[in-house]
């Protein structure tokens, strides 16, 4: 007869829970060497007075410098402009400003002359303002607010 082998039972294996990875640790840079300070300058040594130097003429305040004379009959200032439109706003102080005539506006960083070719007041063109209108204006420069605006006399 034959004898049968008595199979052994396999054993499961048990789940081992999955362990976390090893944090790698970055490798350390090697130290740096301090900065070398730089060397010490010393003063150059002043060179001797001559008994001929001129003497310096006292100091005295420092006035600004006169600003130039105005262009013409100043009549208002800009109080806004738009940049997209290239529109000033001007409030007129004095004086009349008609359609043709010639202007010129002055400011910190404007200086520049032109011909006034449309005039509105509340988005209505008109051909003439008078004084304490508030008013729009075409310009051909960039103008800012408060720069001074003048009629130049016509030529």
């Amino acid at each position: 007869m034959a004898v049968k082998k008595k199979l052994k039972a396999k054993t499961k294996r048990r789940k081992v829970p999955a362990k976390r990875p090893a944090i790698r640790r970055k490798a350390a840079k090697p130290a740096r060497k301090p900065a070398r300070k730089a060397p010490v300058r010393r003063a150059a040594p002043k060179a001797a007075k001559t008994k001929a130097a001129k003497p310096k003429p006292a100091k005295t305040k420092t006035a600004s410098l006169p600003e130039p004379p105005a262009p013409g009959e100043r009549i208002g200032i800009v109080i806004h402009y738009y940049g997209t439109p290239m529109v000033a706003i001007v409030k007129l102080e004095a004086g009349t400003l008609r359609v043709g005539d010639t202007i010129h506006i002055r400011g910190h960083t404007s200086d520049f002359s032109q011909r006034v070719e449309s005039l509105q007041v509340e988005h209505a063109a008109v051909n003439e303002v008078g004084p304490h209108d508030e008013f729009g204006i075409k310009v051909v420069q960039h103008a800012r607010e408060h720069d001074v605006v003048y009629k130049l006399p016509a030529s």
